[in-house]
């Protein structure tokens, strides 16, 4: 929404003195857009469309595959643009204010206040959630993205230690590859390239310097060693993934290592989903732990659903019941439980969660506490949608042009981060 789309003439029902959301009896029909297409992401749409269905209301599912969204994004403003828009739709961070500020969003705010939402979320959640005081879009789960995702046997094999440092990556990694494995599993696409991208720059320059350079955007920051030596190290991690890794999907790369495949995987909490899909145990046939030099960060990315206003009331209700039933105990454990990530509400009981989201649900409190909770800007978190296309392009490019030299790809960083 570059240009915020042009739609105003779908503003008449100002949001923040819209009508109230209210919860009439009967039911309807939900039309849920969303990108969850992979074993254990699917899992769990399906647990929501169960109960939903159980309250009497369908489901229609509108699943747009592509691992960060791109593709449904696409599909989602040529809808809405269209006057046609979903019922509800997967957004995250700075997207859910720019449909917000459209005026096509429904308010929430009675089913929030039916759930106890605010007293039930963290206020560093909250707060993306709403729009000018009001509730707009329901969270579903909160994600760690700075995770390394480890298959034991095959260290053992190669006879390395997992690393927790830079240093340490690059001798398991060498160890690796002469045992004949491959040390780094990925996928060649923008999303996957920045993921690793921004743990590596976070571990590189601290907690601070991260958000000045990617939630604050300051130019010095943008463009500073602390930048350059992120980009060089990024280099060195590439030395290590292999050569058929472009536009390999990010599913794909973790049965890399569900396989014995590859050693490891820079990939968010998600990636556990397929783990569990395949049956594997953390601690015995994986190993989760933070990227190197990323331990006491946690970097978050939280997956939520923005309702869009509906005239028909059985249309509706379906929607109150769909978001009210996100945010209730039961869909929360069984999601989450699926998905890889950890509740987003608080105070819920994790004796069914593996050590894996019991770390991350400490970590994420404790990051909290230390200031060293930061958005993940890779995944639509912490910058206008404009500002991380661009950065996009230059750690792509940067990957795929073995003469750009680090301090040439700051100097772009620090282009991609100016106010468009």
């Amino acid at each position: 929404m570059k240009q915020r789309m042009k739609m105003r003439t779908l503003s008449a029902l100002a949001l923040a003195v819209g009508i109230a959301f209210a919860v009439p009896a009967a039911a309807g029909e939900v039309e849920v857009l969303h990108w969850w297409t992979s074993g254990g992401e699917a899992k769990s749409v399906g647990e929501l469309k169960k109960i939903l269905e159980s309250k009497g209301d369908k489901w229609k599912d509108f699943a747009v595959a592509g691992g960060a969204g791109e593709t449904a994004m696409t599909v989602l403003k040529s809808r809405v643009v269209s006057g046609q828009p979903p019922t509800a739709a997967q957004v995250k961070g700075p997207g859910i204010q720019e449909w917000a500020r459209e005026g096509v969003l429904a308010n929430l705010d009675d089913v929030a206040a039916a759930g106890k939402w605010d007293s039930l979320l963290p206020p560093v959640v909250s707060n993306v959630m709403k729009y000018q005081g009001h509730y707009v879009a329901v969270p579903v789960n909160v994600h760690r993205v700075n995770w390394m995702w480890a298959n034991p046997e095959v260290f053992k094999k190669a006879g390395a230690t997992i690393p927790t440092t830079w240093e340490e990556f690059a001798v398991a990694a060498d160890k690796i590859q002469k045992a004949g494995f491959i040390a780094v599993a990925h996928g060649g696409q923008p999303w996957q390239d920045s993921t690793i991208f921004e743990a590596v720059a976070l571990g590189t320059g601290g907690a601070d310097w991260y958000k000045k350079a990617f939630v604050e955007l300051d130019q010095k920051a943008l463009n500073s060693p602390q930048m350059e030596k992120s980009f060089a190290t990024l280099r060195i991690v590439q030395k290590y993934i292999d050569k058929d890794a472009a536009n390999r999907d990010w599913n794909l790369a973790t049965a890399m290592v569900i396989n014995g495949k590859a050693a490891m995987q820079f990939m968010g909490d998600w990636a556990k989903g397929e783990f569990t899909a395949a049956g594997k145990k953390p601690g015995k046939d994986y190993i989760c732990m933070p990227v190197p030099g990323n331990k006491g960060t946690y970097t978050f990315n939280i997956d939520s659903f923005i309702m869009f206003q509906q005239k028909d009331p059985s249309a509706k209700s379906a929607q109150a019941h769909l978001a009210a039933a996100i945010m209730e105990p039961q869909f929360q454990e069984v999601f989450n439980l699926n998905k890889g990530s950890i509740p987003v509400r608080l105070g819920m009981n994790l004796d069914k969660f593996d050590q894996c989201a019991k770390d991350s649900a400490a970590e994420f409190v404790a990051a909290s506490k230390s200031g060293k909770l930061v958005p993940s800007w890779a995944h639509e978190m912490a910058m206008p949608p404009a500002n991380k296309g661009a950065m996009f392009d230059v750690v792509t490019g940067f990957m795929n042009t073995p003469s750009m030299t680090p301090k040439a790809a700051a100097e772009k960083m620090a282009t991609a981060g100016a106010k468009k």
